[in-house]
């Protein structure tokens, strides 16, 4: 599976074009904005649109989804069903992150826990990983060790829980038992910022690393 990552929007959000190298087809993670950008990927590497894959309803990972889908007549599969709300509040996302407005939709496909999605022969696991969003969703590859983690996990930090419906204990037991046990090894790309691993953060993230559980 080949990864290019496309930061969007003001907030330079790592949405991200993945693709099948047997089938050339591809899906987009995450398209918060700036399509032209994120399209240019997919015809310089002569891909096949197959897909929009959600890991939060935030408008700086799904502000527009609902454009390209209806462009290329994409299904979208993710988040997890709790992200309703967030995906129906889209249009007045805008004024409260500061972003051009989006039009809200329904998934083709709410995910779940130990799910599966495919993006031509390469499949990867989805796993509810509430705290940032209670609908959150990270997809892993489990034979490239590589996780899309979206807002839970970043270098040195994890996701805000200040907004509707965040939590910052569930967010950390997300991380603690639904990452972080897939294996030190385990390279992923967060929603913004550089990628790490998981045995980095779990060693040395000040709010989830094992010296602040030591005790």
């Amino acid at each position: 599976m080949q990864v290019h990552v496309v930061p969007v929007t003001a907030f330079q959000q790592n949405c991200s074009v993945i693709w099948c190298d047997a089938t050339r087809q591809a899906a987009v993670v995450d398209p918060g904005g700036d399509l032209e950008r994120v399209l240019s990927v997919v015809e310089d590497n002569d891909l096949e649109l197959q897909k929009i894959l959600l890991t939060h309803a935030h408008i700086d990972h799904a502000g527009a989804a609902r454009d390209l889908a209806e462009r290329f007549q994409l299904p979208i599969e993710g988040p997890q069903r709790e992200d309703a709300f967030w995906i129906d509040q889209l249009p007045a996302q805008g004024a409260m992150f500061g972003l051009p407005a989006a039009r809200s939709f329904t998934p083709d496909r709410w995910l779940e826990q130990g799910d599966e999605v495919t993006v031509g022969q390469e499949r990867l696991q989805v796993l509810h990983c509430p705290g940032h969003t209670p609908g959150h969703v990270v997809f892993f590859h489990p034979e490239q060790r590589f996780a899309i983690v979206g807002d839970v996990l970043f270098r040195g930090s994890i996701g805000r829980t200040d907004f509707p419906r965040g939590d910052h204990d569930q967010l950390v037991r997300s991380i603690r038992e639904r990452l972080f046990p897939l294996g030190d090894d385990v390279r992923f790309l967060p929603g913004h910022g550089p990628m790490s691993t998981f045995g980095e953060e779990r060693r040395s993230n000040p709010f989830v690393g094992d010296r602040l559980f030591a005790n």
